[in-house]
């Protein structure tokens, strides 16, 4: 089983945390091989022995690694005590429609599902605080991942100072081709678009009748890693403790799932974090 871990995250051995790739699972065709998502069309027998060997590879139970079913909002919940005690049915119910998740428990992992989209994974080290955001185009715009700090603050006493976070596998600027609608979406909630944005030119080779014309058309890409950490260091994370793994998805495909290069009905890879 091949399993990704990021060096600022790694400093703390009192954290364990991951992100998995495409491989080691018993998943097949666009599920290859190591989905970890139960909201796919992949065989839903296939994905709880995902879960099993993972939490296998983990040393904890199955049922203790925590992810929630996200739809692009902006969403946090606690795991804390109660949330254990529910039913598995409740907890599905008190999981649906979120993006984020914070813990102090040891030994619940918590995380996130992704094949684009940019899983934030995030330590407060004084408070032994955890927490996770799953930050597509729609949850970054509508700044998930601030929401996640300021919970931390209120319930927990976080200082973001103290937290450290990395921004994970996900598709880079390079290939984020998006339209022009989104410039006017993040201004509104006040990004630096001139710095998140980026034109590119792509000459076009037209042929006309009776010659040959070249058509210069502006494609637009967004990064979203510097989004995310933009949003981060505007609300208080010192920048030096924010780290981008550069590692894109889409053209790493082989090794990570990717939905603009497998389609929707893909596999996901799993982001998490728990307190040994």
């Amino acid at each position: 089983m091949e399993i990704l871990h990021y060096p600022i995250l790694s400093n703390f051995p009192e954290l364990q945390h991951f992100c998995t790739t495409r491989h080691g699972g018993v998943s097949s065709g666009n599920y290859e091989s190591f989905n970890l998502s139960p909201y796919t069309s992949d065989v839903a027998e296939n994905q709880q022995a995902n879960i099993k060997l993972l939490a296998e590879e983990l040393q904890i139970p199955a049922q203790k690694i925590i992810f929630p079913h996200q739809t692009h909002g902006n969403t946090v919940k606690i795991i804390n005590a109660d949330f254990l005690k529910l039913s598995e049915a409740d907890r599905i119910a008190f999981l649906e429609g979120v993006d984020a998740l914070i813990t102090t428990i040891p030994s619940v992992c918590i995380g996130v599902t992704t094949a684009d989209c940019v899983p934030i994974l995030l330590y407060d080290s004084v408070k032994k605080v955890i927490a996770v955001a799953h930050a597509g185009w729609r949850g970054t715009c509508s700044r998930i991942v601030e929401n996640t700090v300021k919970l931390m603050q209120s319930n927990f006493g976080t200082s973001p100072s103290h937290i450290v976070a990395s921004i994970g596998v996900s598709i880079s600027p390079e290939v984020y081709k998006v339209g022009v609608e989104l410039v006017e979406a993040f201004e509104k909630q006040g990004f630096p678009v001139e710095e998140i944005f980026i034109k590119r030119n792509n000459h076009q080779h037209i042929q006309g009748e009776n010659e040959h014309q070249n058509e210069h058309q502006n494609e637009l890409y967004l990064d979203l890693w510097k989004a995310n950490k933009w949003l981060l260091i505007q609300n208080g994370v010192p920048e030096n403790q924010v780290e981008v793994a550069g590692i894109c998805s889409y053209t790493n495909s082989n090794d990570y799932f990717s939905a603009r290069r497998l389609g929707l009905k893909s596999g996901r890879m799993l982001s998490g974090l728990f307190l040994k």
